[in-house]
């Protein structure tokens, strides 16, 4: 997928908060992972969040779910259900149905929960290391969403899938979106996903370097602020890109 300079995301529409973090940050082994994190996301609206490897996106996540020791503050409204959809499974080690993964976590409605993600009926009879790469993800994202969560966290979901299989999985995360009102943060390397598929961006290296509202900013602009401002849009491919 390629970046479209001139495209413009839509402004999102104006719901409660559902995340409110201020100035979180990590310390770990004397070491600063992260600081001085803070944002508002709005409910039913999806953060990219982008940076450099070792900038700290990862360990932005593992703060929100309360999984490591941390600074500042994270509010969110209510108490809300919270999934995680992570990079990739190694569906080998996994020698069961995807109706039986699904049964490990919920017994709701598959046939919903795969139709929501864009995957047959039949598919839950089918052994995960018999899936590619592109339903596997998808099957990882409907154990994600199986027993409707509030706020969704993906951690490059479409990391190891094939170049025509990740437009689908995007299409679907927005979907997500559109049709459940789900909360999204989506971590991602790729620029044509956070100008298309977010309404929010928080660059990071180690501290914030961007946020606002995604049609408010470029790729190109985003670019400069994580690698510099002599990158060139030539050198993303070696980024991650």
């Amino acid at each position: 997928m390629t970046a479209s300079a001139d495209y413009q995301r839509p402004a999102p529409k104006q719901n409660p908060v559902a995340l409110s973090v201020t100035d979180l940050g990590v310390v770990v082994s004397g070491k600063t992972l992260l600081e001085g994190v803070t944002f508002d996301l709005q409910s039913g609206s999806t953060l990219a969040i982008v940076g450099p490897n070792g900038g700290g996106k990862s360990t932005l996540f593992r703060a929100l779910m309360n999984l490591i020791p941390h600074r500042g503050k994270v509010e969110f409204k209510g108490r809300p259900r919270m999934g995680l959809v992570p990079q990739g499974l190694v569906s080998t080690d996994v020698p069961i149905t995807v109706r039986e993964f699904l049964a490990l976590k919920s017994k709701a409605d598959f046939e919903s929960c795969v139709a929501s993600v864009g995957l047959r009926k039949d598919i839950l009879a089918q052994r995960l290391d018999s899936l590619s790469g592109g339903e596997l993800q998808r099957v990882l994202i409907g154990w994600a969403i199986v027993d409707r969560p509030d706020i969704l966290l993906f951690d490059e979901p479409t990391s190891g899938v094939d170049i025509g299989a990740e437009e689908p999985i995007y299409n679907n995360i927005d979907h997500l979106k559109t049709e459940l009102g789900i909360t999204s943060l989506l971590i991602t390397h790729n620029m044509h996903v956070v100008m298309h598929y977010s309404d929010y961006v928080l660059a990071l290296n180690r501290r914030p370097l961007y946020f606002g509202e995604t049609r408010n900013t470029s790729h190109e602009r985003l670019l400069e602020l994580i690698y510099g401002e002599h990158f060139s849009l030539g050198e993303s491919e070696h980024h991650g890109e």
